[in-house]
């Protein structure tokens, strides 16, 4: 009876590094059909992001009957406020786990009262300075829909 074990043989390292250099060109090329759209990317995140917190900040006002104030901000929504309004009924573990930045890599901009709605939620996109349009629009909450 013969040990098939020894006769099996694995990869060898060129059929493995063929492979990988495959791999690596198709990867090339799927990151190439994909790179005309990163700023459309970042809007879509951003906005992903605002719905996420605006789901966030309902749950706190469910929970103490108000948004928590301007003053407060989104870090209300992480840990219980001190100033201000205190939430009574403030969530053990809070809201959400981490306040997430634009993917400009700055805060979101939180208003409440807001002037469009009870509270008003924004980035100020690309160039993070309030107007701009195209890649440098402001995303914001009330034209979200």
């Amino acid at each position: 009876m013969k040990n098939h074990l020894k006769d099996s043989r694995g990869f060898t390292l060129i059929e493995l590094l063929v492979v990988l250099v495959i791999l690596g060109v198709l990867g090339s090329l799927v990151v190439q059909k994909l790179m005309p759209y990163p700023d459309e990317a970042r809007r879509v995140s951003a906005e992903v992001n605002i719905r996420a917190l605006e789901q966030a900040l309902q749950r706190y006002k469910l929970d103490n009957s108000v948004y928590p104030s301007t003053e407060q901000g989104l870090q209300a929504l992480i840990e219980p406020p001190s100033a201000g309004k205190l939430a009574k009924k403030w969530r053990k573990g809070g809201y959400i786990e981490v306040i997430p930045k634009d993917p400009w890599d700055n805060e979101f901009i939180y208003i409440q009262p807001g002037i469009h709605r009870d509270f008003d939620l924004m980035s100020y996109g690309a160039d993070g300075e309030q107007g701009g349009e195209d890649k440098y629009a402001d995303i914001n909450n009330w034209e979200l829909d």
